[in-house]
Formats: C-alpha cells, sequence, structure tokens
C-alpha cells in the first residue's frame, strides 16, 4: 500500500494538471493553435497517469469525486482570476457545497483507508 502522501500527492498532480489542461482547452482555439493544443493533451495524459497511480490506494468512486469536486471549484478560481469570469452568489454557495462535500468524503467516509 502506498502512503498516503503518494497516494494524495499523486491525486493532486492529476488535478492540477487537469485544471491547466482545461485552461489551455479555451486557448487552442477548436485545436488550431499548436502550442496550447500540445499543453492541453500533455497536461491530460499526465492527469490520468497520476490519476491511476493514485487508484492503486483509493477507490475509483473516492478519487473521482475529490478530483472532480477540487477541479470544479480550482477551474472556477482560474476563470474568476485569470479569465476575468464573474462568479455570483449561487455560485459562490454552490462551489462552498463541493469544497464542504470534499471535505465529508475525505474527513469521514469509511471508503477511504486513513
Amino acid at each position: 500500500m502506498m502512503s498516503p502522501f503518494i497516494t494524495y500527492g499523486t491525486l493532486m498532480a492529476a488535478i492540477v494538471l487537469e485544471v491547466i489542461a482545461t485552461s489551455y482547452l479555451q486557448k487552442t482555439e477548436q485545436f488550431t493553435k499548436p502550442l496550447p493544443t500540445v499543453v492541453t493533451a500533455l497536461c491530460y495524459a499526465g492527469a490520468f497517469y497520476f490519476l491511476s497511480i493514485s487508484l492503486k490506494t483509493l477507490p475509483v468512486s473516492i478519487a473521482y469525486a475529490i478530483w472532480s469536486g477540487l477541479g470544479i471549484v480550482l477551474i472556477a478560481a482560474v476563470g474568476w482570476i485569470f479569465f476575468k469570469q464573474k462568479l455570483d452568489a449561487p455560485a459562490i454557495i454552490g462551489l462552498a457545497f463541493i469544497i464542504i462535500g470534499v471535505v465529508i468524503v475525505n474527513g469521514f467516509s469509511k471508503s477511504i483507508a486513513h
């Protein structure tokens, strides 16, 4: 069994790479711009690779819940900070619920070997 540091480290790497890939996706202009397209493809490939490593220890349902939940929150933050996309109160409340859900899954689920 991998250490929690490795398990969650690889999951965090997967999340960060997925957020970078998704951020660059818009810059590819439907895959017509070579450099952003390569960055997007490599980051998505890396994200899935690191996700697969975390799945040696974490159940896929838990890993995917964490990955998708934190990915949604982080990409919303990237959109707000770098692309000046506005977040209204319902969006912020919804994102807060996603964070709360990730905390509940991580802190209280018996599906994860802590």
